[in-house]
């Protein structure tokens, strides 16, 4: 695997730690910015919404950028969103660094993903991005304590320039350790990326991951409350299970990224399928401490462990360049948008436990998206199928036929080939 993926891998450590930090400073970020709560919640929202809507502009202003400058770019733009935060001095320049950074945020994941793909080799693909996608889920892992470790020892604003002070390092070392390639496929034609965009199928490609994400975030999103106040563990309990929540994603993400490539669709249906029963396991037995447990890690195995699969899906569909990837995860974002906010309303309606079946549901709806992939690979099948049998027909008639030898080898040739290349296409997809 090549070093730039972990150097990669960093830089996204730090984008997400920022992004998941106000969520660890709640009550510190509400005194010092003279906010409600509610407020405080609200920059969690701002940032969601400027990574879907903010960030695919800045992807697009740099695609004539070589792409190790252009993360550096994105670097810059990061650091002085956090810097903003850490100086903030009311809440409406809060709100305004944490648009900066959800920007800058989400460029980042549609460049870095785009290098992934170009780094490593095609049959590597997958995992290159498994390894580049473990600092999201080293961030669920590691970066929301330690932000909030640095809060509530030395103040909210220690952990934001704990923040700035990560992501220097992870731009030194993108210097460092980034070659400098070419442009991927496209060659930063902003005209050649919207025309890829216009494939209906791509969408339809993209709505699954909205689903994959939103079925995970609807119950993750209120997962505290859930396991105090419905499950029953203290407060003080909490951040343990988060830990062991955010380690079974990271082996869940290794061990997808080693399939993402060959089988991007069927690990996905698992992935979903799993997803639901384990959603709804969660929800009936939410009052049984040892069960909610282990349904909460099943979700963290088979939840946002998907990444690999649909980064891998989307560029076989679309194509491996920056902008592609970002308005990717920009679908993602809005998947977490929607489905916290449908969430929210479904506990005012019916208590904790609602968001959880949102969740299951949600998964089995992303199952339904991948059904037109299905159909195609069940065609593809029948066809390689077809194709082989016509090669064995046409190597019969060619022993059969001796005058007709060259055009019996000739349809032998022809015919394993139609049927190696449809083999092709059907584990492709």
């Amino acid at each position: 695997m090549p070093r730039a993926v972990y150097v990669l891998a960093l830089g996204i450590f730090a984008m997400v730690t920022s992004e998941f930090a106000v969520a660890g400073l709640m009550p510190q970020l509400a005194e010092g910015l003279q906010a409600t709560v509610p407020q405080v919640g609200y920059l969690i929202t701002a940032f969601a919404v400027a990574m879907s809507v903010g960030g695919p502009f800045l992807t697009a202003a740099l695609l004539k950028v070589r792409q190790k400058h252009a993360l550096l770019i994105v670097f810059a733009v990061f650091l002085a969103g956090n810097l903003l935060a850490a100086t903030a001095s009311g809440y409406a320049v809060m709100l305004a660094a944490r648009v900066v950074t959800g920007i800058a945020a989400q460029a980042f994941f549609g460049v870095a993903i785009s290098l992934c793909a170009q780094l490593a080799r095609p049959e590597l693909r997958g995992r290159a991005v498994a390894v580049a996608m473990n600092g999201l889920m080293l961030g669920t892992l590691l970066g929301l304590p330690l932000a909030t470790v640095i809060g509530e020892h030395l103040g909210w604003r220690a952990a934001f320039w704990a923040v700035a002070a990560l992501t220097v390092l992870a731009a030194l070392c993108t210097v460092a350790g980034v070659p400098d390639v070419d442009h991927a496929e496209g060659g930063g034609s902003i005209r050649a990326e919207l025309a890829v965009l216009r494939n209906p199928r791509l969408w339809l490609v993209f709505s699954t991951s909205t689903l994959v994400i939103g079925a995970t975030f609807a119950a993750f999103s209120y997962v505290n409350p859930i396991l105090t106040e419905v499950t029953g563990f203290s407060p003080g309990s909490v951040p343990l299970l988060l830990v062991a929540y955010g380690a079974a994603t990271v082996l869940g993400n290794t061990v997808v990224g080693r399939f993402a490539d060959r089988y991007a669709v069927p690990v996905l249906a698992l992935g979903l399928g799993l997803n639901a029963v384990f959603l709804a396991g969660f929800a009936l037995f939410a009052g049984l401490p040892a069960p909610a447990v282990g349904f909460l890690l099943g979700v963290g195995l088979v939840g946002v462990t998907m990444n690999p699969a649909m980064v891998s899906r989307v560029q076989r569909t679309g194509n491996a360049r920056p902008l592609v990837n970002t308005v990717h995860s920009s679908f993602i974002t809005l998947g977490i948008i929607i489905s916290s906010l449908l969430g929210g309303l479904a506990i005012d309606a019916w208590g904790l436990r609602a968001p959880l079946w949102l969740g299951a549901a949600l998964a089995v709806l992303g199952v339904g998206t991948l059904l037109p992939d299905a159909l195609a690979a069940r065609r593809g099948a029948t066809a390689a199928r077809q194709g082989v049998v016509g090669a064995r027909q046409g190597a019969m008639d060619g022993r059969s036929a001796p005058t007709d030898n060259d055009s019996g080898a000739t349809g032998n040739t022809a015919g394993a080939a139609d049927a190696k290349m449809v083999e092709t296409l059907t584990i492709g997809s």
